[in-house]
């Protein structure tokens, strides 16, 4: 069994077929998906939540569970009543991280002072809430200025929490990957593994430990290389298990099985039942 650790369930892109795509990663092997908070802004932070109990306890269909959060790009509106929602938000139960937040200078969505206030109001709440993060941290092409920044951020304000989290759709090097895995970061690997000017992205998989990586498909963005340009979905998170398997020289239910028990460990969830 599979989980799909990032996705973005409440995309308009699902709105014709969501429960069916839901159905078809239950039968490619998909035993729960956590969905993302974020929405188009504050305003639609609650949108995965209510996907999550909608379809709680179908049958057929994989486990759901909830981030919320307040990407970069939003960060401008992360005034007192977002953050208060936030915080309502990570006190329900099926929410169980806080995010995607982080830094994205990839983009000129706000400006970088105005991320970096976001991301730590994000993080006092988050711990305050005792919930693990979800970091999304993306640099211009040749720089690392946005994971310099982020990592000053999380030292100050987030290592001595303990609760670790997600570095997703990790496009960081071995030093990037290597100072995640200190601060109690697992490391997530989404479709962009399996295209062929990967090869770097792939180097840095291969070396690190099993117990320390995740798969994610951040759909519905990022189809893997075979289903490029389509719509990704949840159940073609196989393509990137399959891709890791490889590279550390097990078996695809093995990598199934320890990314899965990684999951599980971070959030201290209960095993999922698979199919």
């Amino acid at each position: 069994m599979l989980i799909d650790s990032h996705a973005h369930l409440d995309s308009e892109r699902y709105a014709e077929d969501r429960e069916a795509m839901l159905s078809r990663a239950w039968a490619s092997g998909v035993g729960a998906v956590l969905a993302i908070g974020i929405g188009d802004g504050p305003a639609e932070m609650q949108q995965a939540l209510d996907i999550c109990r909608r379809y709680k306890g179908l049958a057929a269909l994989p486990q759901l569970y909830a981030s919320a959060g307040i990407y970069p790009h939003n960060t401008p509106e992360a005034d007192d009543v977002a953050l208060a929602k936030l915080d309502g938000l990570l006190a329900e139960p099926e929410v169980i991280a806080c995010g995607e937040i982080g830094l994205d200078y990839y983009h000129d969505g706000a400006p970088h002072e105005v991320q970096r206030r976001g991301l730590i109001s994000q993080l006092e709440i988050a711990a305050a809430r005792k919930r693990p993060i979800l970091i999304h941290c993306r640099p211009k092409d040749g720089e690392t200025d946005a994971w310099d920044h982020l990592f000053e951020v999380l030292e100050a304000h987030w290592r001595s929490t303990g609760l670790g989290g997600v570095m997703h759709c990790f496009g960081g090097g071995w030093e990037q990957a290597s100072r995640s895995l200190e601060l109690g970061f697992l490391v997530s690997f989404a479709g962009n593994i399996t295209y062929p000017k990967a090869q770097p992205l792939r180097d840095v998989a291969a070396r690190l430990p099993i117990d320390s990586i995740l798969v994610e498909t951040d759909a519905p963005w990022l189809a893997p290389a075979d289903l490029r340009g389509k719509r990704n979905e949840p159940g073609w998170v196989t393509h990137t298990a399959e891709t890791l398997a490889e590279l550390h020289g097990i078996s695809a239910d093995e990598i199934a099985a320890a990314t899965t028990k990684n999951f599980e460990r971070l959030f201290n969830l209960q095993p999922v039942v698979g199919n």
